[in-house]
């Protein structure tokens, strides 16, 4: 398996600053073992596992950097790699946003490595992928999943003494299951860095459930509705939002934090008062990398605070002209939720439509942050707290800033794409047309 010990890995840094004649040099040494396995039609039609090491290493020269990658550790191929970063340095044009490279720095704990998930071989994804399609060729359904794991590690170090490893581990399963007729389509998602927590069965039966219940959907009129989003669905859009709060963009006038006269929104009230959004690469749920690309430290940040815009995402270029802490985009996020479960949420809806999950999604307005996409793999009508029929999939034109001013509910958060979040009750949610797509 491609993953050294954080002492093995400091011996080649260490061996590479040592070969460096630039001004400046940093080493990133990543590896690991990552696997899969596809099925569709019930039956398994790839599977793999590799294992990858690398190295990249950066020289400056005043303002010129270059970079250069191998994955041949001898020392004669490290060397030749360092004298190949110089080389590019040199041609290089100089860049006027360049800032020096940090020093030492302290890291957070993230525990993001399990034991369950580095031990993954062929059978385990051989049952994973069993556990699926079983259930579903008993029930005449057609399964559709993929299932990768990986367990890696990543070792940063520089030639001002900066120096960090970390390791990790992550699962991602995800299915969608369809009726022999192919009117009707479940789909359920589930990652995770301990593979002894997750069920692909479990999963399965959700989607299951959803292609049943979907088959033979009717037609609504498209209009402003209100919405159970799951949290499959609502992250697409979180996570674009969280993604465009950049402060350079912010400042220069290019985004939903914008204000005219090149001030900002930092610190307005922009959502609902019950939306609080924080990241913590410590978080045992969602657990992160402690440093970010660039060698700076995650920390716990607090984004939105009870509507309020608490903070925004700094390069250190940026940060260094504005005087302020260059704090860099989370890897995950987190947005605090209430203690009711979706099926709470259903019940407590009087007319609604839930939402499993939005695909194909495109920007239409980055400034608003207006998006459209549409409902895909199991759109249901609800009536007086109970799903009553599935309904034809919608095209959706909406901004999660108009969404999370429009809340009506949160419930108990779960994990989705590296992040925790809320099943969401949504009020005049924008479908604007209808799709025939399953």
């Amino acid at each position: 398996m491609a993953i050294l010990t954080k002492e093995e890995a400091k011996k080649i840094i260490d061996k590479v600053l040592a070969y460096s004649k630039a001004d400046e040099t940093s080493v990133n040494i990543s590896g690991g073992r990552t696997g899969n396995i596809r099925y569709a039609r019930n039956s398994v039609s790839t599977s793999g596992e590799s294992n990858d090491l690398s190295l990249a290493v950066t020289a400056v020269f005043g303002k010129r950097s270059g970079t250069a990658t191998i994955n041949e550790f001898d020392d004669q191929s490290l060397e030749k790699t360092v004298r190949r970063a110089e080389e590019i340095a040199r041609l290089a044009p100089e860049n006027s946003e360049y800032v020096p490279m940090l020093g030492p720095q302290n890291y957070l704990n993230t525990n993001a490595y399990a034991e369950s998930t580095a031990k993954i071989d062929p059978d385990f994804r051989a049952k994973a992928a069993f556990d699926s399609i079983d259930p579903c060729r008993k029930k005449n359904l057609t399964a559709a999943g993929y299932l990768e794991d990986s367990a890696g590690f990543s070792a940063i170090g520089n030639s001002k003494g900066l120096v960090g490893y970390s390791k990790a581990t992550s699962v991602d399963f995800s299915i969608t299951v369809r009726t022999a007729d192919g009117t009707g389509s479940g789909y359920a998602i589930r990652d995770v860095n301990d593979a002894g927590t997750l069920s692909t069965k479990a999963a399965t039966e959700v989607a299951m459930q959803k292609a049943l219940a979907s088959s033979a959907a009717r037609a609504l009129e498209p209009g402003k509705y209100t919405v159970i989003l799951e949290p499959a669905a609502a992250i697409d859009l979180l996570q674009n939002m969280m993604r465009s709060m950049d402060a350079r963009n912010a400042d220069e006038g290019r985004s939903f934090l914008s204000k005219k006269g090149g001030e900002t929104r930092l610190g307005e009230k922009l959502f609902d008062e019950r939306v609080s959004i924080y990241s913590d690469p410590t978080n045992p749920e969602i657990p992160g990398s402690p440093y970010a690309g660039d060698g700076r430290p995650q920390e716990k940040v607090t984004w939105v605070e009870k509507g309020v815009v608490k903070n925004m995402t700094y390069s250190r270029y940026w940060a260094e002209k504005k005087g302020v802490k260059a704090t860099p985009p989370p890897s995950g996020f987190i947005l605090q939720g209430g203690t009711q479960s979706l099926a709470d949420l259903i019940k407590g809806t009087e007319k609604g439509i839930l939402v499993t999950r939005f695909w194909y999604i495109r920007a239409v307005d980055p400034q608003t942050l207006l998006y459209t996409g549409l409902t895909r793999d199991g759109t249901f009508y609800i009536e007086n707290g109970q799903i009553k029929f599935p309904v034809k999939n919608f095209r959706f034109n909406e901004s999660p800033i108009i969404m999370l001013n429009n809340l009506e509910a949160l419930g108990k958060p779960i994990r989705v794409n590296g992040s925790l979040i809320p099943p969401m009750k949504i009020r005049e949610f924008t479908f604007t047309s209808l799709s025939d797509a399953v």
